[in-house]
């Protein structure tokens, strides 16, 4: 210890600290900024929209009184609910959005879809597609908006794969399908 003198720590080059603390901080700041970009809470002075994939809006416009226009039935749609149902059921004959799962894998979409029975807390959807597969059988035209598109594009109802959804994955009710159609289809209900 005889090399030491008092003082010494003051003595030397001390600029590393400063390095330090500056990459603290700057790691402190990536941290809050990358945290905020994953949370799944909206921004503050925003709402959360939830929309279909694909990226527009296919839910209809609001009219007076803030109510959705284009509901076919006195169902509350998910815009007024929250994004939810409001506690009503889905019945046969009706078109929702819901999350739908993928035939081939795990996951599920939110699209619109036929409600076709109800069992307890599993309902047999046909999903609706604004995409005509002409390989695929059992492919049924919809009129336009059917399923509450403001662009008014074409949908397809496709019944050659039925999915069971649970009754928690509907979120809005469009409304009651074309009598024609359901008369087409209502003995896909197993």
């Amino acid at each position: 210890m005889a090399g030491i003198r008092a003082g010494t720590v003051w003595d030397m080059n001390t600029t590393w600290w400063v390095a330090l603390i500056v990459v603290v901080v700057l790691a402190m700041v990536a941290t809050v900024v990358d945290g905020r970009g994953r949370s799944p809470r909206p921004p503050r002075g925003r709402t959360r929209r939830t929309r279909p994939p694909g990226g527009t809006d296919r839910r209809p416009p609001r009219g007076p009184a803030g109510r959705r226009t284009g509901a076919k039935t006195g169902a509350k749609t998910g815009a007024e609910t929250g994004g939810r149902t409001g506690g009503r059921e889905p019945r046969p004959g009706e078109i929702w959005w819901a999350m739908v799962p993928y035939e081939d894998g795990p996951g599920a979409k939110d699209r619109p879809c036929l409600v076709l029975s109800v069992r307890g807390r599993t309902v047999l959807v046909a999903k609706i597609t604004s995409k005509f597969h002409e390989e695929r059988p059992g492919v049924i035209p919809l009129p336009p908006k059917a399923v509450g598109d403001l662009d008014g594009r074409q949908s397809f109802l496709e019944t050659d794969e039925l999915r069971s959804v649970d009754t928690k994955a509907f979120r809005r009710c469009v409304g009651q399908a074309d009598p024609g159609l359901w008369r087409q289809v209502r003995h896909l209900a197993r």
